[in-house]
C-alpha cells in the first residue's frame, strides 16, 4: 500500500495544531515543516472539508482542530487526503482469457478479491485504533515532553507576523 506524501504532512499539522494555543496559518505550518505551502494548504483543505480542521478568517486566522486529539484517528486523516476507497480494487480478471468463468458462476469475490479485503479491512482497524492524541503521546516520549510546547511556543510567538 502506498499512500500520498500528503498524509504524512496533514498527520504533522494535526498534532503540532494540538500545541497551539491560537489558529495557525497554513504557510507557516508549512514553514515549520520545511515543506511546498501550496502543496500543504491543499492538505489543510481536505482536513477542512473532512471537517477534521477549520479555518478560521481573519488577521489571526489560520486553521485549529474541530474536536480533540483523542477524537480524531488516523483513518480519519487517511480517508480526508487520499480518499476512503478500498486499497485494491478488483477487475474480475477471472473472467477473462480463454479459460475465463463465467460471469455467472462468480457467486462470490475470488480468493485474491478476499485476502486484499481482509488485508484492507485489518489496515482500517489498525489506523482506526490510533488517535491523534496518541501520536502526540508518542512524540512526547520520543522527542521529550518540551517538543510539542517549545512548537507551540514557535506557533504562537509568530503568529502576530502572519505569513
Amino acid at each position: 500500500m502506498k499512500l500520498s506524501g500528503g498524509v504524512e504532512w496533514a498527520l504533522h499539522c494535526c498534532v503540532v495544531l494540538t500545541a497551539a494555543s491560537e489558529p495557525v496559518p497554513a504557510a507557516r505550518l508549512a514553514l515549520l515543516h520545511d515543506v511546498s505551502p501550496s502543496y500543504l494548504a491543499k492538505q489543510m483543505q481536505a482536513l477542512s472539508r473532512a471537517d477534521l480542521v477549520k479555518s478560521v478568517q481573519g488577521k489571526t486566522g489560520g486553521y485549529v482542530l474541530t474536536r480533540a486529539a483523542s477524537e480524531i484517528t488516523v483513518l480519519d486523516v487517511v480517508q480526508a487526503v487520499d480518499g476512503a476507497g478500498p486499497a485494491f480494487v478488483c477487475t474480475e480478471i477471472r473472467q477473462r482469457g480463454p479459460f475465463g468463468t463465467p460471469p455467472q458462476d462468480c457467486t462470490k469475490p475470488c480468493p485474491i478479491a478476499r485476502a486484499m479485503a481482509a488485508a484492507d479491512e485489518a489496515w482500517r482497524a489498525s489506523l482506526r485504533e490510533v488517535s491523534v492524541a496518541d501520536l502526540v503521546g508518542s512524540v512526547e516520549r520520543d522527542s521529550g515532553p518540551e517538543a510539542l510546547p517549545g512548537i507551540g511556543a514557535w506557533l504562537d510567538s509568530t503568529a502576530g507576523s502572519r505569513d
